[in-house]
């Protein structure tokens, strides 16, 4: 008797997102295809096959599904959106560019906002497995190591900001990113979390050190993603920088997968439509209408500054880059605004983030030491 083929199922790199998606596949008995991670090839393979005037965010996916389909997938998994954001048209085209480069594979797609029923009928299709009490469990233990993942995340950006030697939080977090990929239960996940936890703490801390807080906010893969946002907390870490990611995939996850009755406080969402309403009545895409209010809200609770992150041709950020300007009158706040593409220069793009860095800084002293700044 000839054994079942274990299928490969592909999905495009964002971050860490790819530790969560493993051990969902994994527990249905599905063989997950972790592409190389995001490099200049794979920005390369997709820009040659994309549409000029599309945005970053595709032109890497695209490069990460070619890449796979190279290593033997035989499916590609993608996320899709309704409303005004072009997400929702990227599949589709995806699906096209592949067949013409001559690549077979089956094809599927995860609604974003069909919440905890379409993650079901999502990893029922890749894994054809019906069994309820199976794929609960696989959707509970990727949601629950996305949390896990965000929560040592903020702790690795405590300690980096403030390590003695450049380099050594990097190695605790990587150490710490292993424990989380090999839990395979909510018990050894418990004691993962402790141990990743323990491990960061190992990092040697400068006490004396200066530090300033600032949020990061846009487009959500590019605050995710190291790659497409040229390692801005690694470098922003090595200039005395605690990072605080206002939008998250435990976050979002919150709001569209996670069922109201069990839901703690406030969402993210909730707060964007409570927030930026004095600013953006109605949600025009994308995630324009939190980085609205990701401004306000750091302003609110007193983030030495906030920089947004965006794709160049991204409407809904450019409308709300737009916005910035006329919360002058209530926020203080410095805001950074960079704007990324394929052809973004890395000595202009670390320049500008040290001099938003020194100026927040001396903001904060003169601040401290209530003397007006020097302009």
């Amino acid at each position: 008797m000839t054994e079942k083929k274990q299928i490969k199922v592909a999905f495009p790199h964002m971050g860490n997102v790819y530790i969560a998606w493993a051990s969902a596949l994994r527990k249905l008995g599905v063989e997950p295809l972790i592409p190389p991670y995001t490099s200049k090839k794979t920005l390369e393979l997709g820009t040659k096959y994309s549409p000029d005037s599309i945005c970053l965010p595709y032109k890497l996916i695209l490069g990460n599904f070619m890449q796979a389909l190279e290593n033997g997938a035989d499916y590609v998994a993608m996320i899709s959106s309704p409303g005004i954001c072009r997400l929702g048209e990227y599949g589709q085209s995806i699906r096209n560019v592949l067949k013409d480069l001559g690549y077979e594979s089956k094809y599927t797609e995860l609604q974003l906002y069909d919440g905890f029923k379409g993650m079901y009928k999502f990893l029922t299709e890749l894994s054809g497995v019906r069994n309820p009490i199976t794929l609960i469990k696989a959707i509970n233990i990727a949601v629950r190591k996305m949390f896990v993942l965000d929560r040592i995340e903020n702790l690795f950006s405590y300690y980096r900001a403030r390590e003695e030697e450049p380099g050594t939080a990097e190695k605790h977090y990587n150490r710490s990113l292993a424990l989380v990929l090999d839990a395979n239960n909510i018990r050894e996940l418990k004691q993962a979390e402790k141990e990743a936890i323990k491990e960061i703490k190992m990092t040697s801390t400068d006490k004396e050190k200066e530090v300033v807080n600032v949020d990061i906010t846009g487009e959500i893969f590019l605050v995710q993603d190291p790659f497409s946002n040229q390692n801005i907390e690694k470098e922003l870490g090595k200039m005395g920088v605690q990072v605080r990611r206002s939008l998250t995939v435990s976050g979002f996850i919150k709001d569209a997968i996670i069922p109201k009755w069990f839901k703690k406080g406030e969402t993210h969402l909730e707060r964007a439509f409570r927030m930026a309403k004095p600013y953006l009545m109605r949600d025009i895409g994308g995630d324009a209408l939190e980085s609205v209010s990701d401004v306000a809200y750091a302003n609110e609770k007193g983030t030495d500054g906030i920089i947004h992150i965006s794709p160049f041709t991204c409407m809904p950020e450019i409308m709300s880059q737009n916005i910035f300007p006329s919360m002058r009158e209530d926020c203080e706040i410095p805001i950074l605004t960079l704007i990324m593409d394929e052809q973004t220069g890395r000595a202009g793009y670390i320049t500008r983030l040290e001099a938003f860095v020194d100026l927040i800084k001396r903001k904060k002293y003169h601040k401290k030491h209530k003397e007006a700044p020097v302009i």
